[in-house]
């Protein structure tokens, strides 16, 4: 492998990580925030991934294990690589508790004036053992993110560009899943915007571990399965977790807007790469 293939995909594995720390700067250093954009920027994120999975890498990867092994157990070992990311990132979904699972984001903004809404009140201790299992919660999600974004700039540095947009975009509310119940426990903005910058540091480590994988590992079946493998996992985390996301705040149709551009400007750009 290159160094400057590692550098670059180790780079785009970094910057999609720690756009968590976007998500905490969002919600501690500005007053306003719109959840309609958020919603829009959510499903434009699963539409990249969802389009970029099925068409680019799923056939990617068929295509390899076909070369190797006949259409029929290339295609067989497709689908059961692709399901088998879906499996892995499914069981580390089911791991961490609802409670603290990053799917689960509160309000989008810090407003000092809501304790009399009719919502319990949650002590500091409380808050807090939110706010670290949270941020322990989205280390456990980013890191398969990180192999896969590493993994698949590797393979094709021109996709793994997309998807490390798609994935830093995603990541924006997870930062903000940290920073709210840190801020409210510590009313300390920059030990709550730490906390969150230092959750997305999973995505990185995951690029080293899969730097490590293809060093040791690098055969083209093995880098087949990885591709259908990286295809579910995206899939996965569109499905179950960006759109989800989006539609909790109420914002239906600029989600589906967003998934539908995604799409189109995923597609139009392999035309013209």
């Amino acid at each position: 492998m290159m160094e400057g293939d590692f550098l670059l995909a180790f780079s785009l594995t970094m910057f999609a990580g720690l756009s968590t720390a976007i998500g905490s700067a969002i919600v501690l250093f500005s007053k306003k925030f719109s959840p309609r954009f958020l919603a829009a920027s959510l499903g434009f994120s699963a539409g990249v991934m969802i389009y970029i999975s099925l068409v680019e890498i799923y056939g990617e990867a068929s295509h390899s294990l076909s070369e190797l092994y006949g259409d029929a157990k290339g295609d067989l070992y497709t689908l059961l690589a692709f399901f088998g990311g879906i499996a892995v990132i499914a069981i580390i979904d089911n791991l961490v508790p609802s409670g603290e699972n990053p799917h689960e984001i509160g309000e989008l903004s810090i407003n000092e004036n809501k304790s009399n809404n009719g919502k319990k009140e949650v002590s500091k201790e409380g808050l807090m053992r939110l706010g670290m299992m949270s941020a322990v919660a989205i280390a456990i999600h980013n890191f398969p993110e990180g192999i896969a974004t590493f993994v698949t700039a590797m393979n094709d540095p021109n996709m793994g560009i997309s998807i490390a947009i798609a994935v830093a975009i995603h990541n924006i509310p997870e930062g903000i899943a940290v920073a709210i119940p840190i801020y409210y426990a510590t009313r300390s903005k920059g030990r709550a915007f730490f906390l969150s910058l230092l959750s997305g540091l999973a995505e990185p480590l995951g690029a080293i571990v899969g730097y490590l994988l293809l060093s040791f590992l690098f055969t083209d079946s093995f880098v087949g399965v990885i591709l259908a493998g990286v295809a579910g996992i995206m899939v996965y985390i569109s499905l179950d977790e960006l759109l989800p996301t989006a539609e909790k705040y109420g914002e239906h149709h600029p989600a589906i807007m967003g998934v539908i551009a995604g799409m189109a400007v995923m597609g139009i750009s392999l035309i013209l790469i």
